[in-house]
């Protein structure tokens, strides 16, 4: 009902809404409902019960990078202590949010988006580009696990890869014009990576990436409009 009254209804109905409305809806239950989204329990391990405990709960891949940044320990480490490896995460046999763990299946999802026309491809490609950039700028610099985390790494842990296919292409919220599409996706990955790192709070940084650039788009896509009538009236003039 938020998704629907506040996400769409507000903004003029369906395809006049400036956010995208599933991750509207998601952004007010995490803000104001956090407990019941995140849990109103602080765990605190104690010699063996951190297993046991994590045997009922199952702590996911950003979870234990996060622990590994604040710890100081190696991030290959501690993901490897936890049983995480690259083929886990592409086969999606990892914790993690409903739909968001197998990158073999979102691809999937990424083609018949592309191919059906409804996804742009330059979004999702763009949204990859920034996510490696920023990645790499931080592995550049070093520090602790978050930093030293390989850039790729990104890709494929928690809900990038299916934020990148189905949330960002979103054909009302997202950039129109066809050099918007690159920038917008872009400045997503680049404020996923730096979300993910820089807010101990929340380990996942696509939804807030996603909503902050849909603000945004309509900016863009005026930018990029202007920029090509200003090449076009000088050509006319030379």
């Amino acid at each position: 009902a938020f998704a629907v009254v506040i996400g769409k209804e507000v903004f003029g109905g369906t395809g006049m809404n400036l956010l995208n409305p599933a991750l509207t809806a998601r952004m007010f239950l995490y803000i104001g409902y956090t407990p019941e989204m995140s849990g109103d329990k602080c765990w605190v391990p104690i010699a063996d019960g951190v297993a046991t405990m994590d045997g009922y709960s199952g702590a996911t891949t950003l979870g234990n990078v996060g622990v590994a940044s604040s710890n100081g320990t190696p991030w290959s480490d501690s993901l490897l202590s936890w049983g995480t490896s690259i083929s886990d995460s592409i086969m999606g046999t990892i914790p993690g949010s409903i739909a968001e763990t197998s990158v073999i299946a979102i691809l999937l999802g990424a083609v018949i988006l592309i191919v059906t026309g409804v996804g742009s491809w330059k979004i999702m490609l763009s949204t990859i580009i920034g996510a490696l950039f920023m990645g790499g700028v931080l592995n550049l610099a070093g520090g602790n696990a978050w930093y030293d985390m390989p850039a790729w790494y990104h890709l494929v842990i928690g809900g990038f890869m299916f934020g990148t296919v189905f949330m960002t292409t979103d054909p009302v919220s997202a950039a129109q014009t066809e050099r918007g599409k690159w920038i917008y996706g872009f400045f997503i990955g680049l404020l996923t990576v730096l979300i993910r790192v820089y807010n101990p709070g929340y380990p996942e940084g696509i939804m807030m990436a996603i909503l902050l650039m849909n603000v945004f788009a309509p900016l863009i896509d005026y930018r990029v409009i202007q920029s090509n009538i200003k090449k076009r009236l000088n050509r006319v003039k030379a």
